[in-house]
């Protein structure tokens, strides 16, 4: 009976430690916007760039 008691609090623990680390990564931003860092690689950057001579 004891080692269930043990396992539920161990797991609670566990539970809430992951809860705690999700509220944290959500806070510190580590959710934002995962799709734009796939797509930023396709934009194509036509606007001139100071010291570049534009290609003729």
């Amino acid at each position: 009976m004891t080692s269930i008691f043990f396992l539920i609090g161990i797991g609670f623990f566990v539970g809430t430690a992951a809860w705690f680390l999700f509220i944290w990564a959500v806070k510190s931003g580590q959710f934002d916007d995962p799709e734009a860092p796939k797509y930023r690689m396709l934009d194509d950057d036509d606007d001139e760039q100071p010291g570049r001579k534009p290609l003729k």
